[in-house]
């Protein structure tokens, strides 16, 4: 049976061109520590992170390479910033489509003094961006939201909550999962104070490889998450107070880190608009196909342009991990049932507690995949 993947909210599959080559060379020609070696090949592995550093900021415009930050993934990017930055009496404002990336640590920090209100979001997902402000308290110390669900898929309107976190004065904190790679981000024009993302998403490198950029005066305020050998001022016992060392303490991921220069590489020579382009037109063109069921009810904007490649469905009146059970055991094709780490996100599309079925398409799904899809849920709801 031939095999369809339509889960890349959750991880890209296949990864980019190069990938698994250049992870395979530093493993196998390598090999060797940055930072903890006086010879060439750990010379050479230098320059090669430096060079990710330097692709990151030219994809989001950011200004140094120095204040791109590597971690495993952007769950301990936001974990390194929400318990770095927060201290007792901060307040915090989030949206109410929030993955629990960023929930879990919030609410961690809720009970140490930390305080937090979830800006509303209609039923498509949207941000009530009239009611941001009126939130906003003398102790309000930044805005935390995603960028685009990965529920949904629907976009924030993160350079409009930008501008406002801009007058008043306080930081912004973009989670950008769903959207890195895919869709253009100006940390300098958005007025991102930091802006976190992962390798293996839109991104399309591997796994275990994420990070952040960000602002200088923030990173000055932050607190290390996590502490050690960086390889620089081994004099000292005192954390580096320079970036990059500051937040990257011990081995870094290298295979992930040679993973991720190669894809960048290829969103480079592809072109994310391209990209783009491609991914919402199989969007749009599966949703006009579901439009035919009358059970299909697809979460958040039906209008594709308006959201990331993401069709999360409820089959109303159907049990949704049954049919997804039949996509994937008589069809060949791999979606994700249920709550999908996100359960405000869910009470705020109307599909708590059943969740949905997320399609979730990437750049190297073809029109014949969309169209089977469809075709496969055809059929599976002519048995009920």
């Amino acid at each position: 049976m031939e095999r369809i993947y339509l889960d890349n909210a959750s991880t890209s599959y296949p990864k980019a061109p190069g990938v698994v080559e250049n992870m395979r060379l530093f493993m196998e020609e390598i090999g060797c520590n940055v930072g903890r070696g006086g010879y060439a090949g750990a010379y050479s592995a230098g320059e090669v992170v430096y060079d990710t550093r330097e692709r990151l900021c030219r994809l989001f415009h950011a200004p140094k390479p120095q204040n791109v930050i590597f971690t495993s993934n952007i769950t301990a990017s936001l974990n390194f910033i929400i318990k770095g930055m927060l201290r007792p009496g901060d307040h915090v404002l989030v949206s109410s489509m929030e993955h629990n990336a960023m929930m879990r640590p919030l609410v961690q920090m809720e009970k140490l003094g930390v305080s937090f209100d979830r800006i509303p979001c209609n039923s498509q997902g949207m941000l009530l961006l009239d009611q941001v402000e009126g939130l906003i308290r003398p102790n309000t110390k930044a805005i935390l939201m995603l960028h685009a669900s990965n529920v949904c898929g629907t976009v924030m309107p993160i350079r409009e909550v930008g501008a406002i976190c801009h007058k008043h004065g306080i930081r912004f904190v973009v989670d950008a999962a769903q959207t890195a790679g895919v869709f253009p981000i100006d940390i300098v024009d958005m007025h991102i104070d930091v802006l976190t993302f992962t390798g293996h998403k839109s991104l399309l490198g591997p796994q275990g490889i994420g990070g952040f950029i960000i602002e200088d005066s923030l990173a000055a305020e932050l607190d290390p998450l996590i502490s050690g050998g960086t390889g620089s001022r081994s004099d000292s016992e005192e954390v580096p107070d320079f970036l990059p060392d500051r937040f990257e303490a011990g081995t870094m991921n290298l295979p992930g880190i040679f993973g991720l220069n190669a894809s960048l590489q290829y969103l480079e020579k592809e072109g994310i608009g391209n990209i783009l382009q491609h991914e919402q037109t199989l969007s749009k063109r599966f949703s006009e196909g579901l439009a035919a069921f009358d059970c299909a009810r697809i979460a958040g904007t039906e209008d594709p342009m308006k959201r990331a490649p993401v069709v999360s469905v409820d089959f109303t009146g159907r049990d949704n991990a049954e049919i997804a059970f039949l996509l994937d055991s008589q069809y060949g094709i791999m979606t994700r049932c249920g709550l999908h780490c996100a359960p405000s996100a869910h009470k705020t599309l109307g599909t708590f507690p059943q969740g949905t079925v997320r399609f979730s398409i990437g750049p190297f799904n073809t029109p014949k995949e969309i169209d089977f899809a469809v075709d496969a849920i055809k059929a599976i709801l002519s048995t009920y």
